[in-house]
């Protein structure tokens, strides 16, 4: 079945129970687990507040600091579960393209995350990294709603 499952993550609440999910998967069938996170890289132009108040090193540093806080999730899940469990982030412009890379690049058999429930204008507005990785991932997803 599954060996290595790859759980991203932006630290909301659906996907921090897509980890959890994930996680319980894992250990049902024996799994190791890589949690994950993708930041976007530093622009000049945006209307990003994070990216409006600093410069790209303080950006940067406090990107570094949330991929840690979100990755910690997963980690602290995966050890209480008693699953085998690694971590890393990247600096990427389309996250689901990172995911996907990430996925393939670890051997990964199976994508967990979460659907965070954008419908109408707003997912059209906003996007779904998801359905994104839905429709361009050859690895299986489980969206966990």
């Amino acid at each position: 079945m599954f060996k290595q499952i790859l759980l991203p993550t932006d630290g909301t609440a659906p996907s921090e129970r897509a980890v959890v999910a994930g996680v319980d998967l894992a250990r049902a069938i024996g799994a190791h687990v890589l949690g994950f996170t993708a930041v976007a890289p530093f622009h000049t132009l945006t209307l990003d507040a994070e990216m409006l108040e600093g410069t790209e090193a303080h950006y940067l540093d406090a990107a570094r600091d949330r991929a840690a806080r979100v990755l910690g999730f997963v980690s602290d899940a995966a050890q209480r579960a008693g699953v085998p469990c690694t971590c890393e982030s990247t600096v990427a412009e389309d996250t689901y393209q990172a995911i996907i890379d990430t996925a393939r690049e670890r051997g990964c058999d199976l994508i967990v995350m979460a659907s965070h429930g954008r419908r109408g204008v707003k997912a059209a507005l906003l996007g779904s990294e998801t359905q994104k990785v839905l429709v361009h991932s050859a690895i299986p997803v489980l969206v966990y709603r």
